[in-house]
């Protein structure tokens, strides 16, 4: 399994919430387990407590998508930095899944799940990825969805570095949006130009007598 697919744990954490909407899938232990995906054995750890533990390493992450979308890409360093050290990962050397074609293991890097509890486990794994990612393709690649109030994370995997967007629904919705504004202002400014003709004629008409 290769690092950068790490890099989704985080993004599948931080948007169970969407703060602009009040609503927050993270309520339950079975939302935490969801997160880990059915082939986990981390996710069989999972307690009650982790869904509170769970928001705390999830408001961390944001703080991240944060700071990179803002373009302060130091304190987003510090702030991934912050979390490898609480969350230290356990690389090991792995190809049991893999095998070539001629039934050789394709030896592979894999992060093994974190011994003490799940949430330990859940937030090394996401801060390894997200820090592998920013290493390899930078700190510009982490964004927040600009078609608000949407504001899920993403990490842009764009050949141009363009996207804008979590999905193409809300990239979608943007469109139709600023669309419609477009349209709106079109529609203001001939109706004010109109009444402008309209006055301009009036005070050019010739006096009655």
């Amino acid at each position: 399994m290769e690092l950068a697919y790490y890099s989704d744990y985080a993004v599948r954490l931080v948007n169970t919430e969407e703060p602009a909407r009040n609503k927050d899938t993270l309520t339950s232990v079975d939302a935490v387990r969801e997160l880990f995906g059915e082939a986990s054995q981390m996710s069989r750890r999972v307690t009650d407590a982790d869904v509170t533990r769970f928001r705390s390493v999830r408001a961390r992450l944001r703080a991240v998508f944060t700071a990179a979308d803002a373009g302060d890409h130091t304190s987003a360093v510090d702030l991934l930095n912050s979390l490898l050290l609480e969350f230290p990962v356990s690389p090991q050397i792995s190809g049991h899944d893999y095998l070539d074609d001629e039934g050789h293991p394709r030896w592979h890097m894999h992060l093994a799940d974190h011994p003490s509890n799940a949430t330990a486990g859940y937030a090394a794994i996401a801060a390894m990825g997200l820090a592998f990612h920013l290493t390899e393709f930078g700190a510009d690649r982490f964004g927040l969805c600009q078609a608000a109030p949407c504001r899920n994370a993403y990490l842009d995997t764009s050949t141009n570095r363009s996207r804008r967007y979590c999905s193409d629904r809300c990239a979608t919705r943007a469109n139709v949006a600023a669309y419609r504004a477009r349209k709106r202002l079109e529609s203001e400014r001939s109706d004010s130009t109109g009444r402008t003709d309209e006055s301009s004629q009036d005070s050019t008409a010739p006096t009655e007598r």
